[in-house]
């Protein structure tokens, strides 16, 4: 039997997953990594931990599953996008990873804007106002901030970029991470408007394909690192939007899928659409003949992880695992709309719906008779309204129905909350079988297209199973209808404040 391995590299850790040619998920391996926080808005990873934890994982799955180094025909990386890492000639990071929940470059943007006309100007020609946790800010903050690192770096690569050079000694930027830096959506180069806002553009590494192979393969020092056979092919992979896009099935010309993990986004592949709107980019999808339409809402599932860290510990200490479980049994008796408790999920500012660096959560109408069961079922709603806020966007901006999507990711496998994000939006949509791999998966189908055993990224309706469905319940409707709007007025009331509060602290102002 033959097999891809497919690491899905996020925000925590690295998922290996064990593939066969037939789209068959053998196995699992995960091992986590830590996250830095030296300074305010400032998040880092140190890149040689993603590597120690891919060859940790790689050896561990090939044990795990019994098979043979040979077996494996290919390896590829679905990473998260938006990190910044300045490497030199050699290839040794310069700087920890500047992850893409950092928020450090708001000076920067500010800057940038300013400089091509102001942020009025400067969303009309670009489509969107860029912010502190922009690629182009952050390698501008290198710059300005670290000149000495600045001179000494070669590429700026992001997270895949990394461990496709740790795999091969070749340094390539792929399309789809290149969309999250400028990539022109239609020539499938560089933008060419870096130097106007003075980042070298030789500081940017040549371009590949998800389905290219990179260079001749594993290195000698890489497959013994990893346990695998010298030149076992590296394939281009792509960000984990764009492989949840084929890990979805939804890969067809405005075909939505949400995911919900630590983050979410709400994206949809589009053969025409180039225009940023209200948050949502528009990037290049894994497939190239395919852009994406996507918008990320910055905290999720991390939102859930927190409230039953700080107010279910001793639940979780006897339940364990079983906690979410508990948790979605405790809310069946709080009402829909949690008696008019609403939580904003943006722990850690927002990109879609809204675009903010400084923009925090908010618990909204507390009165004497809420509980912690209703901030519970507050959290939950507020993550949905902030979807649906997305999906509304959608269908006036792009034109995409939205209704019957699909949902991955880990949060699809909690059921009180499926239903609540099916009541607080109004629309039926499907649960993928295997949500938590979807990502992984949809990188090994890129690694099976490259290796010519997949004709196209059509074929992968063909490897995605439906494990359940879900419809609003029409009694809920009337209240949700009415704290959604409240919702929306509660940002726009709050968006000055949290400016005032925030900004400095946040190194910028917006």
């Amino acid at each position: 039997m033959n097999y891809i391995i497919s690491h899905d590299i996020g925000t925590s850790s690295d998922k290996a997953v064990l593939v066969d040619f037939n789209g068959t998920i053998i196995t699992t391996v995960a091992e986590p990594y830590p996250t830095y926080y030296p300074a305010p808005a400032h998040v880092e990873q140190d890149p040689n931990d993603y590597w120690k934890a891919v060859c940790i994982t790689t050896k561990a799955i090939i044990k795990k599953a019994g098979i043979q180094p040979e077996d494996v025909k290919g390896i590829v990386f679905s990473t998260q996008a938006q990190g910044v890492i300045p490497v030199d000639e050699n290839g040794n990071n310069l700087m920890n990873n500047i992850t893409w929940v950092d928020g450090r470059a708001e000076k920067q943007a500010q800057a940038i804007m300013n400089r091509l006309g102001g942020k009025k100007l400067f969303t009309m020609l670009v489509g969107t106002p860029i912010m502190g946790k922009d690629c182009i800010a952050k390698m501008a903050w290198v710059r300005d901030e670290k000149p000495e690192v600045f001179a000494k770096t070669k590429y700026f690569l992001d997270v895949n970029g990394w461990l496709k050079f740790k795999c091969t000694g070749k340094m390539y930027a792929e399309l789809s991470g290149a969309s999250s830096y400028g990539l022109d959506l239609k020539k499938k180069t560089w933008m060419s408007a870096f130097p106007l806002v003075g980042v070298d553009m030789k500081k940017l590494p040549p371009l590949c394909k998800s389905t290219d192979m990179i260079g001749d393969g594993l290195t000698a020092l890489a497959a013994a690192e990893t346990g695998l056979v010298k030149g076992t092919p590296v394939f281009g992979g792509c960000d984990d939007v764009q492989s949840a896009v084929v890990g979805s099935g939804m890969t067809g010309d405005g075909e939505i899928h949400i995911y919900l993990g630590t983050s979410a986004w709400v994206a949809a592949p589009s053969r025409n659409a180039t225009k940023f709107m209200h948050g949502a980019a528009a990037i290049q999808s894994a497939d190239p003949e395919m852009n994406l339409i996507a918008g990320i809402t910055e905290a999720a599932g991390s939102n859930i992880q927190w409230i039953c860290d700080q107010f279910f510990k001793h639940e979780k200490e006897q339940l364990g695992d079983g906690i979410y479980a508990y948790m979605d049994s405790v809310i069946d008796d709080v009402p829909a709309g949690s008696d008019h408790l609403i939580c904003t999920p943006w722990m850690q500012g927002e990109r879609c719906p809204v675009s903010s660096t400084t923009t925090r959560s908010t618990l909204f109408n507390i009165n004497p008779i809420h509980t912690r069961e209703h901030l519970m079922r507050a959290v939950y709603e507020g993550v949905a309204y902030n979807l649906r806020w997305i999906l509304e966007n959608y269908r006036k901006d792009y034109g995409f129905e939205g209704n019957n999507f699909r949902i991955i990711g880990g949060g699809a496998l909690d059921k009180g909350w499926m239903q609540i994000i099916a009541d607080v939006t109004g629309c039926n949509f499907s649960v993928v079988k295997n949500p938590r791999n979807a990502g992984a998966l949809g990188c090994a189908i890129v690694a099976l297209i490259g290796l010519g055993e997949l004709k196209n990224f059509s074929c992968a309706k063909d490897f995605v199973q439906i494990e359940a469905s879900y419809k609003p319940n029409p009694a809920n409707k009337a209240i949700y209808d009415k704290l959604f709007a409240d919702y929306k007025t509660l940002y726009l009331a709050l968006k000055r404040p949290y400016i005032t509060a925030n900004a400095k602290r946040f190194e910028g102002m917006e």
